[in-house]
């Protein structure tokens, strides 16, 4: 199945949904004036319209312009919104992307029929600046279509394909992993206020630090642990500040953290 790059419709143009627009456009493999966008009321369509986005607020017309067809509301609005573009989906023609948090694949095709191609991605808000981690996964039989997923998906950062029952664990550390690596940054740029320095000055020594070392890890693919010896010495001041932290729990809560939200996005579409 070829699919042109020119007809993609995201359906849904929250936070997500416009990370990926714009990280389409930023790739400069997209055009906007070959991206339609969905959302409900047209007046937060209109920031969209003034990049050159096609916009619409009904689903349908979005779906019969295009070929290849993110879905990106959620949970709560899926089924509403996959009873909408039923009667014009064809299994021809159009491929399903769905970003939607705990809805599988089986239940997506149940709505629109099993001989549609319904590739699960879970790509997160670093998509608008082209940093994503996006996980993929899909059946067997739709494996042109995760080919498809993947093009668009590598355009806009790195993917890797998993087995679909590990969405809910990709949703917590990729997609949910976004705010808690933020909130470390946070805490870091915090610490350095309270140690003298001005809360910008901070912020910027915080996050670029931080991009720093998670560049190391993936340019040169060592373990944490390899790189966190180089900086610690015997009665140094790095092992002293490390051992600080995990002794009020630091490792501890970040992976709670992880799997409480990996439990409940396994289970957040079935709870609706």
């Amino acid at each position: 199945m070829k699919i042109s790059k020119k007809n993609i419709a995201i359906i849904g143009c929250g936070n997500i949904g416009s990370a990926i627009a714009n990280g389409l456009v930023e790739s400069e493999k997209y055009s906007s004036k070959n991206i339609i966008l969905t959302k409900r009321k047209s007046k937060s369509l209109e920031k969209f319209i003034k990049k050159g986005f096609l916009t619409t607020t009904e689903n349908k017309t979005a779906v019969n312009k295009s070929a290849v067809i993110i879905i990106a509301v959620t949970p709560q609005q899926l089924d509403v919104v996959l009873e909408d573009i039923k009667p014009v989906i064809n299994p021809k023609k159009h491929i399903i992307l769905s970003v939607v948090s705990g809805a599988s694949v089986k239940q997506i095709k149940k709505y629109l029929g099993n001989e549609v191609p319904v590739v699960r991605v879970m790509p997160n808000t670093a998509i608008a600046i082209r940093e994503s981690m996006t996980c993929i996964a899909a059946n067997e039989e739709d494996n042109s279509a995760i080919e498809i997923a993947e093009s668009i998906f590598n355009s806009v950062g790195k993917t890797i394909q998993i087995n679909e029952d590990l969405m809910g664990a990709a949703t917590a550390l990729c997609a949910c992993g976004t705010a808690f690596f933020l909130r470390a940054v946070r805490a870091a740029s915090q610490g350095g206020i309270e140690i003298g320095f001005h809360a910008n000055e901070a912020l910027i020594m915080a996050a670029q630090t931080a991009k720093g070392a998670a560049s190391m890890l993936l340019k040169e693919g060592k373990h944490p642990e390899r790189e966190i010896d180089k900086v610690t010495t015997p009665q140094g001041i790095t092992i002293s500040g490390l051992n600080q932290m995990e002794h009020n729990g630091f490792s501890s809560s970040m992976i709670k953290g992880i799997v409480t939200a990996a439990e409940k996005a396994q289970k957040i579409y079935s709870d609706k």
